[in-house]
């Protein structure tokens, strides 16, 4: 999908819309942002400005709505879908929580708002044609009412060719399905093996080797780059170094989830920065 615009959110930046600052008609298309506080200061009163002419910019259909996505800033998982309209996406702004319309009831609601589970958005995304929404924020936990991780789980293909084994996996990107296969092999050294184990149970069940192979393979990474060798094999050596760091993370239980969200929280801070603040910790 491509992106042209978004609205960059900071914390505590919006002040709380008001309960009373909704439309009454759905089909109403210039109701106006109303927000809680009548003393609002020059930069919030230009900032609600700004959002009131954004939310003027999108293309809500006959209804006034338009589609929402919800992604894992971290994972960039694809977490749910449901519908907007301009009073949902204005709380969602002004909140920071994933806000959503509801057609049966005719009523705002908020994702977590009876499991707790909030998406906490970091930012939000419009489409090219301003006709849909991009939620980009952290769950607070599992965003199916299934208790699955996301919504998405139902894959085409096994629907169209089913197995004889009941599988319910969820949509990932090659970086995560191959966490989800380093899982599964540890899941699998608690059974009888029979006949030679793959290579990462062998990593899995011995500290040293997997220890060594990932110098190795960042040794070779490094060599790429002082003898100058072509990018392929530059990116044939990362893919290395990136599967044996993994299957270090499955033996220390650690997901790449957990190490995006330090990385994404680093963005905002000097590496020279965030090295003191390690030494004092």
């Amino acid at each position: 999908m491509m992106v042209s615009s978004s609205l960059r959110l900071q914390p505590a930046r919006l002040p709380a819309l008001s309960a009373a600052g909704g439309c009454s008609s759905l089909r109403t298309k210039r109701c106006p942002v109303a927000f809680a506080s009548a003393n609002l200061s020059g930069n919030d009163l230009s900032l609600e400005s700004k959002v009131g002419t954004l939310l003027d910019t999108v293309k809500w259909d006959d209804k006034g709505l338009a589609v929402a996505i919800a992604q894992n800033v971290d994972t960039g998982a694809i977490l749910m879908q449901g519908f907007v309209n301009r009073d949902a996406l204005a709380e969602t702004i002004s909140s920071r929580k994933a806000t959503f319309y509801s057609r049966s009831r005719s009523s705002l609601w908020t994702k977590g708002e009876t499991s707790r589970n909030f998406i906490n958005i970091s930012d939000v995304f419009l489409d090219c044609d301003r006709d849909s929404i991009i939620y980009l924020g952290k769950p607070d936990g599992p965003t199916c009412h299934t208790g699955s991780e996301t919504c998405y789980f139902s894959s085409i293909e096994d629907i169209l060719e089913p197995s004889q084994v009941t599988r319910n996996e969820l949509a990932l990107s090659t970086l995560y399905s191959l966490e989800s296969t380093i899982s599964r092999r540890k899941a699998e050294l608690a059974e009888s093996q029979d006949g030679k184990p793959s290579w990462t149970k062998r990593l899995l069940l011995d500290n040293k080797l997997l220890c060594s192979k990932v110098r190795e393979e960042a040794d070779e990474l490094c060599r790429t780059l002082e003898e100058n060798e072509d990018k392929e094999r530059t990116a044939s050596e990362m893919a290395d170094v990136l599967y044996h760091s993994m299957v270090l993370l499955a033996v220390r239980d650690v997901k790449m989830e957990e190490v995006l969200e330090i990385l994404r929280h680093r963005f905002s801070q000097s590496g020279i920065e965030e090295k003191k603040n390690r030494a004092k910790g």
